[in-house]
């Protein structure tokens, strides 16, 4: 049995890193081959050079991403079947600390080790290529303090519930996963709430918005769509990027609407209620609540399956561990379950890509549809967004629909 599970991972290993490269090789091809023109629905908004930055920038990003892809697959195999976990384990057992501790060493090794492998395309991406299209705006000292900070709120926040988490799978009887469940879906809303007071402000400025008549014309908005919050929030989105974005934060009282000031600077105040819009549709779609539903589910159904495979001793040999212990078995399930969902992201994203269409429709209640238009065309264009995605690496990899099939459905509005 344990042989035969080995082969399967082995066989999705190479099957999941094929499938992703080559939709990355069929992207990189359909977005060049369409470089030369722009769209005819967008010719007259976008500037022939600006549909060849943004065709180039998404090339550049899918070499790196093949690259990227290459690596998380090597190193998926070393780590488990190829021994790395074993030979953590074996380090570690000449510590006398209690399981749990060693548990939690491990998982954190491991987790280090990922980091590192993971950085340098990290650094590539933002200092390189994210530099050469004009969007980079992190200096080395703001990397090297998110990574302090990271580290710090790991080990604040991350190593109690690691702790707690295996406490919970070694104490609690037959139903532990159950309750490691109900403890992680608790953490997750508490998260919710704590993350835009405290989390959040570590890490970036937030101030009121200061323009006082755009801020009355997004509160007269909010009035008629019925919807609350706790203010309105500028961050400075310029310190690292120079994309542009807004989104909602928070949970219940606490939820903001936060701007990028680089959004700001770009879009006009119709454009910028437009963009609000359709967050609110969201809201009004219950979307976001639909989408924490669906979280809390899947991580019920992963963690009783996780709840089978702790107790079969094929499920760690098969991945290149001797010892049945319950970080093993954590740590395991996290690495290999995504080989065993790869296949139904299309489902994935096209239920998202629904949402979008939805929210689009309730924003042209409350916006003009032009005024959104307008604002989603100057997005993809400022962010260097391909108007021309290859359809099949779509379907796998975006959550929202292509910019010719949103402006259509707007148009049909």
């Amino acid at each position: 049995m344990a042989s035969t599970f080995t082969n399967l991972i082995i066989v999705l290993i190479a099957i999941t890193a094929l499938s992703q490269i080559w939709l990355s090789r069929r992207h990189i091809g359909f977005v060049s081959q369409h470089r030369k023109k722009v769209p005819v629905p967008f010719k007259d908004i976008i500037k022939i050079n600006d549909h060849q930055k943004a065709a180039d920038y998404t090339v550049d990003k899918s070499k790196l991403n093949i690259l990227g892809l290459a690596v998380e697959a090597i190193f998926l195999y070393f780590i488990t079947i190829g021994g790395g976990i074993e030979w953590i384990n074996q380090y570690l057992a000449q510590y006398s600390f209690s399981e749990i501790t060693l548990g939690a060493m491990l998982i954190i090794a491991v987790m280090v080790i990922s980091s590192i492998v993971e950085m340098p395309m990290g650094l590539y991406k933002t200092f390189v290529i994210d530099e050469k299209y004009g969007f980079n705006r992190m200096t080395f000292g703001i990397f090297i303090s998110d990574l302090i900070k990271q580290s710090i709120l790991g080990l604040i926040i991350g190593l109690p519930v690691l702790y707690f988490s295996l406490w919970i799978i070694g104490n609690l009887g037959d139903l532990w996963w159950l309750w490691l469940w109900v403890f992680i879906s608790a953490f997750n809303f508490i998260m919710l709430a704590v993350y835009p007071l405290f989390i959040a402000p570590l890490f970036n400025k937030f101030e009121p918005m200061k323009n006082k008549t755009l801020a009355n014309q997004i509160e007269k908005l909010l009035n008629k769509c019925g919807f609350e919050s706790s203010g309105l929030f500028v961050m400075n989105g310029s310190l690292r990027s120079n994309h542009g974005n807004a989104y909602f934060t928070g949970f219940g009282k606490s939820k903001r609407i936060v701007f990028f000031d680089t959004l700001l600077e770009k879009l006009s105040g119709k454009e910028i209620e437009a963009v609000l819009a359709h967050e609110l549709g969201h809201f009004h779609h219950n979307h976001v609540k639909k989408r924490i539903i669906l979280m809390f589910m899947v991580s019920f159904i992963g963690l009783y399956i996780l709840g089978l495979l702790k107790e079969s001793a094929w499920f760690y040999e098969g991945l290149g561990v001797s010892t049945m212990t319950d970080a093993n078995a954590l740590l395991l399930f996290l690495l290999v379950s995504p080989l065993f969902v790869f296949f139904i992201r299309p489902v994935m994203a096209y239920y998202s890509r629904l949402n979008e269409f939805e929210a689009d429709e309730y924003a042209c209640k409350f916006a003009k549809a032009q005024d959104l238009k307008q604002s989603l065309v100057k997005l993809y264009r400022d962010n260097a967004s391909t108007l021309t995605p290859d359809p099949l690496h779509s379907s796998f990899y975006d959550s929202h629909p292509p910019a010719l099939l949103r402006i259509q459905a707007i148009d049909r509005l």
